[in-house]
């Protein structure tokens, strides 16, 4: 069987190696060393022979001929078992061929031409077969490379920038490994694969191009936003500074970002300027806390002192004394912040209950005036329905009476 699965002809098969051929059977030399072949066109002079005796003469020339037909046998084993071209085979049938035609060897030159004619046939086959297996291989080339060139094509509007731009260049990898067969048609696919690979890389660069211009605006804004925090580091203005340092920092978290190394960078110094005010604020405060620490004592006594008016017996008296309390609290001086909201809730609640006492003594004062203003009108509302009873107006009356039906409900009668 051959390679491209055609059954090789019995013809065409190699022959087992042969053992050395008898020389005797197809020639002889004569006694004046005259070496003669008995070919099938009749005797043919092959050679002089003068080094030894004629037996050893007819076995020098019919191994010759034994060289040959290992020569052949050789190759058509070759060939058959696909370990030779073609053209190698028929380099060795031309040269044995060649070797028959000068009839300088001693042997059976018709089983030889024999061996030389399977040998043509076989060429003939292996010829036919490449043909198939190039045939084959170009058409899987071809294959192989518009695939590449439809898959180039699917990658052009990919955003995929990095693994895409490795894809492309493996692409042209895996394209120089291919076989080249058909050089025009491997030039229009590869027009293909290159128009793709320029478009992504057009596409590419001026993503990054955009890119680059966006982080350039972000440098140059942040860096911006930095001069104004540095300018705000040294301010003593704590309040309205922290405000703009925490409108700096919105902006900041708004504006587009940079590369990663000049956002790290830029990030830096804009949080030491920060760092440096809220730094100076909290030394500041702490200064100053340490400086009202003395009004301490004074206000936690005025505390207790307020504290001590609950609960109300006497609102008159709580109120009084409650206004000396804070007359005396308001020029006793600030308080550091960690007691500042302590003693402050205490004083509060000392305020807002005698507030609660005072609203409560109101409502009961207001209540019994509005008690007796509403017993007065009914009073007079009965003295008015009576009146008109008297005169005989009933509709007078009939009037009067709903009023007074009114004003008891009212009063919750």
């Amino acid at each position: 069987m051959s390679d491209s699965g055609v059954p090789t002809p019995a013809a065409l098969r190699p022959t087992a190696p042969v053992a050395a051929s008898d020389p005797s059977r197809f020639g002889r030399v004569e006694e004046d060393g005259t070496v003669i072949l008995l070919a099938p066109e009749g005797e043919v002079v092959v050679g002089q022979w003068a080094a030894g005796t004629p037996a050893e003469g007819l076995a020098f020339f019919g191994r010759k001929y034994d060289d040959l037909v290992v020569e052949i046998d050789l190759i058509t084993t070759r060939i058959s078992d696909g370990r030779a071209s073609a053209e190698q085979a028929q380099g060795v049938l031309d040269k044995v061929r060649e070797a028959l035609a000068a009839r300088s060897f001693v042997g059976d030159v018709a089983a030889l031409e024999a061996r030389c004619d399977a040998l043509a046939g076989a060429i003939e086959v292996e010829r036919e077969a490449a043909k198939a297996r190039k045939a084959e291989q170009r058409e899987a080339a071809m294959t192989t490379r518009r695939a590449l060139a439809d898959e180039a094509e699917s990658l052009t509007e990919s955003s995929s920038w990095k693994a895409t731009t490795a894809r492309y260049a493996a692409i042209v990898e895996e394209w120089k490994a291919i076989p080249r067969f058909d050089r025009a048609g491997e030039q229009e696919l590869w027009q293909r694969i290159s128009g793709a690979r320029s478009a992504f890389d057009k596409r590419r660069r001026a993503h990054f191009s955009e890119i680059d211009g966006q982080r350039k605006e972000a440098v140059a804004r942040k860096r911006e936003l930095i001069e104004k925090a540095e300018a705000l580091s040294t301010s003593t203005d704590w309040g309205r500074t922290g405000k703009q340092l925490r409108d700096l920092m919105g902006d900041w978290k708004a504006a587009p970002r940079a590369s990663r190394a000049d956002e790290d960078r830029l990030w830096k110094r804009f949080k030491a300027a920060q760092d440096a005010f809220y730094a100076a604020r909290t030394a500041a405060d702490e200064a100053a806390d340490e400086e009202l620490r003395a009004n301490v004592p004074a206000k936690e006594a005025l505390v207790v002192e307020a504290e001590a008016l609950l609960p109300v017996t006497d609102l008159k008296e709580a109120k009084s004394a409650l206004r000396a309390v804070q007359e005396r609290w308001d020029r006793a001086g600030d308080l550091p912040r960690g007691d500042r909201d302590r003693l402050e809730r205490r004083l509060k609640r000392v305020e807002e209950t005698i507030r609660a006492a005072e609203a409560e003594e109101w409502s009961a004062n207001n209540t019994t005036v509005a008690t007796d203003a509403f017993t007065e009108a009914l009073a007079r509302l009965e003295d008015k329905r009576a009146a008109a009873l008297a005169r005989g107006d009933a509709k007078g009356a009939e009037a009067l009476e709903q009023q007074i039906a009114s004003t008891r409900a009212l009063m919750g009668h």
